[in-house]
């Protein structure tokens, strides 16, 4: 990954967007080019449209450039979107359609048959639907926040003992519903059990992930998942309680090797994002908490605890995962180094896109 990609980060002033722009700095493989946000920030500095909430300030690089709208053209390698829905459902289209891949984080179009759904650890060949787009550049899209630490839990468990059922309730940071977000006076002090369109992403979005790739379209794998959401007055880290019923008897002994085995499908790619152990496993009753727990792998790590048998299912089980990272811009960024490692991003692509 010797060449830099110049990238445009879509929604750059928003929470996600301020994320990417932060992981982006200085790495190996992408350079921010280009930055768009709304009307209402556009033919302003970075440094003037974005209220930063990162560490630090925002890089010198990117902070000077004007920020420019959404349907502008953009003379780029690739486009990270932070979008909020009904935009992206515009947005990304024009721009796959112009010969710019999009690496989207945006919900739009992660359900479309034609759109890959990727967690790299999890299920790397759904990016060879990329191979099917009508027209243009391939976009690619990252999970819901919470979706990506249920569905690294439920990998290595479904490969090995097979799952029929899941239920889950998570405990969702406040980070999650960008910025401004909840009042204070909504969450402090409280917790909010509804999360709208939050348990219909969780129960759809790990069906299509852990799915079977057939041709040009993905066969959703075979479980049932029931999901409740909750907003906690935690600033980062989704916590998820699991509760599984296998096809195979295994003991929380075997649940816990099973999970602190998994590598994931990209181990031995050298991709800069991912971490050495995509999951870490607590011993005994020990439980991951958003305060120790959410910088794991710099945030791309979920962990898992209280791994123990259930009376109704067969286990439970207690997941964290960085929401903004691993949930988010991280997840983002690395289906980008996937797809460079794929030939879907640069001048490869983009020469066999126009020959095409």
């Amino acid at each position: 990954m010797s060449q830099r990609h110049r990238a445009v980060v879509l929604g750059a002033t928003g929470t996600v967007g301020q994320k990417l722009v932060h992981l982006l700095r200085d790495h190996p493989s992408f350079e921010v080019a280009a930055v768009a946000a709304s009307e209402r920030s556009a033919g302003r500095s970075y440094r003037d449209a974005v209220h930063w909430m990162e560490p630090g300030s925002p890089p010198e690089a990117v902070a000077n450039l004007i920020v420019q709208t959404v349907d502008d053209d953009f003379d780029c390698d690739l486009a990270f979107s932070a979008l909020g829905s009904s935009v992206a459902s515009v947005v990304e289209p024009r721009l796959a359609a112009a010969g710019i891949p999009v690496v989207s984080n945006a919900s739009a179009l992660r359900m479309d048959p034609a759109t890959p759904l990727v967690v790299p650890e999890v299920n790397p060949d759904h990016l060879e639907l990329s191979q099917f787009p009508s027209v243009g550049a391939p976009i690619v899209t990252n999970p819901n926040c919470a979706t990506v630490g249920l569905v690294m839990v439920l990998k290595p468990l479904h490969d090995a003992f097979g799952i029929n059922a899941v239920h889950v309730t998570t405990l969702q940071a406040v980070s999650g519903a960008g910025y401004p977000g909840l009042s204070a006076l909504d969450i402090l002090g409280d917790a909010v059990p509804f999360i709208p369109g939050e348990e219909e992403k969780l129960c759809t979005e790990p069906l299509k992930i852990l799915g079977r790739r057939r041709g040009g379209r993905i066969e959703p794998a075979s479980m049932t998942i029931s999901a409740q959401t909750t907003r906690v007055p935690v600033l980062d880290g989704h916590l998820l309680c699991v509760s599984l019923r296998l096809r195979q008897a295994a003991s929380p002994i075997e649940v816990a090797e099973e999970l602190a085995a998994f590598r994931g499908r990209i181990a031995g790619l050298d991709l800069p994002s991912a971490p050495d152990n995509p999951i870490t496993v607590l011993a005994g009753d020990e439980p991951p908490t958003p305060r120790r727990h959410a910088g794991a792998g710099g945030g791309m790590t979920v962990t898992v605890g209280r791994i123990r048998r259930c009376p109704v299912h067969d286990i439970r089980l207690v997941a964290l995962v960085n929401n903004t990272v691993r949930g988010a811009a991280g997840a983002a960024i690395l289906n980008a180094e996937l797809m460079v490692k794929r030939g879907l991003i640069g001048a490869s692509a983009t020469e066999a896109r126009k020959a095409s």
